[in-house]
C-alpha cells in the first residue's frame, strides 16, 4: 500500500472560509471551484469559492444560506447550486440567485442539502439532518428529461460522497454515503424509474472512529478516494483509495495538522494530476485548532493518474 503526504495548497485568509470548505472541482480555465458551506458554528451562511492554484489568488461569493455543492456551468461564471431546501443557478458575476427546484425535503424538518454528483445532466444530491441524529434525511434525483424531483430515499442522515459508474450492458451503479453509518454502499440507480435497489456495502468503516465524508471516482472507474473526517486528535487526517471490486485499501493520502478531511478531487497542477482534499475546523474547540494548525488549509498530493476524471460541466436547462 502506497501512502503520501499532502502539502498545503491554500490557506484561507479567514476562519469563516477556514471553517468548513467542501466540493472541489476542477474549472475549465484551469482554476478550482470550492463551496465554503457554512461561515461558522452558528452561521447560517456560506459562499462559493474559485480558487486560482497557480497564484493562490481565492474569489469568494457569498450566498444567503449554506451550500451542498456547487458545480460549473455552460456558461462562464455560473454554478449550479444546492443550498438550504432549493436548486437552482449562482451568477457570480452579477451576483444573482435563480432557483429551479424549491421543494427539497418539504415534508420534514431541520434538513438542507449536503452533497451531490452531476451525471449525464442529471443531479443526484443528498440532505443532512442538522441535528445528526434522526433518519430523515432525503436522496434526491433531478432528471434532466422533465426536470422532476424524485426522492429515492428518505432514510439519511448525514448524506456524502457519491458516484454515478455506467456499466458495460448501460445499467447505472450508484455508490453512496450516509456519514453516520460509516460505511460506502453500492446500489443500481434506475434513472426512469427513479428508484435504487439492490443496496450493498462495499466499504465497512464501523470498527474505526473515523467518517467518511466526500468521495470521487478514480478517472479509471476501478476504485473509490473517500475523504475521511476524523473527529478526534491525530496529527493527520487522510483521504484512502478502495478498489471497487475487492474493497481493499491501495492508497492513502494524508493532511498533516488536519485530522477532519472532507473531499477529495483531481486537478492539473504544476503539469501533472494531482489530489486536493478539503479540511475544516468544524468541531474544533480552541486547544484542538492551536494543536491542528493546518485545519481548515486546502492540500494538494502527488498521484499516478494522467486525467482528472468525471467532472462533467452543468448544461443550464431549458
Amino acid at each position: 500500500m502506497q501512502t503520501t503526504e499532502t502539502e498545503i495548497l491554500y490557506r484561507p485568509e479567514s476562519a469563516a472560509l477556514r471553517f468548513l470548505p467542501e466540493g472541489p472541482y476542477q474549472l475549465p480555465d484551469g482554476r478550482m471551484s470550492w463551496v465554503g458551506i457554512q461561515h461558522g458554528a452558528d452561521s447560517t451562511t456560506g459562499s462559493i469559492n474559485i480558487l486560482n492554484p497557480a497564484t493562490g489568488t481565492n474569489e469568494s461569493y457569498a450566498l444567503p444560506g449554506r451550500p451542498g455543492f456547487a458545480f460549473p456551468t455552460d456558461q462562464a461564471g455560473v454554478f449550479v447550486t444546492g443550498f438550504e431546501r432549493s436548486v437552482g443557478l449562482f451568477d457570480t458575476r452579477i451576483l444573482t440567485w435563480t432557483p429551479f427546484v424549491t421543494d427539497v425535503d418539504s415534508d420534514v424538518s431541520n434538513t438542507i442539502i449536503n452533497d451531490a454528483v452531476a451525471f449525464d445532466g442529471n443531479l443526484i444530491f443528498g440532505c443532512k439532518e442538522l441535528e445528526f441524529k434522526t433518519k430523515k434525511a432525503g436522496l434526491y434525483l433531478w432528471r434532466r428529461s422533465d426536470g422532476a424531483l424524485i426522492r429515492l430515499r428518505n432514510d439519511q442522515i448525514c448524506s456524502n460522497g457519491k458516484a454515478v459508474l455506467k456499466n458495460a450492458d448501460g445499467a447505472l451503479t450508484m455508490y453512496d454515503i450516509d456519514s453516520p453509518s460509516k460505511q460506502i454502499i453500492r446500489c443500481r440507480l434506475d434513472i426512469e424509474a427513479g428508484t435504487v435497489s439492490n443496496i450493498e456495502v462495499v466499504v465497512d468503516l464501523t470498527s474505526e472512529e473515523i467518517f467518511p465524508d466526500g468521495m470521487i471516482l478514480t478517472p479509471d472507474h476501478q476504485s473509490l478516494i473517500v475523504a475521511l473526517y476524523d473527529p478526534g486528535d491525530p496529527k493527520a487526517g487522510a483521504a484512502r483509495q478502495y478498489n471497487l471490486r475487492s474493497g481493499k485499501l491501495e492508497v492513502v493520502w494524508t493532511c498533516p495538522g488536519s485530522p477532519r478531511v472532507t473531499c477529495p478531487q483531481l486537478i492539473k497542477h504544476n503539469g501533472r494530476v494531482r489530489l486536493v482534499l478539503t479540511t475544516a475546523v468544524e468541531h474544533m474547540l480552541l486547544e484542538q485548532q492551536t494543536a491542528h494548525p493546518n485545519a481548515g488549509c486546502l492540500f494538494v498530493g502527488d498521484t499516478t493518474f494522467s486525467a482528472i476524471g468525471d467532472q462533467p460541466i452543468f448544461a443550464i436547462p431549458g
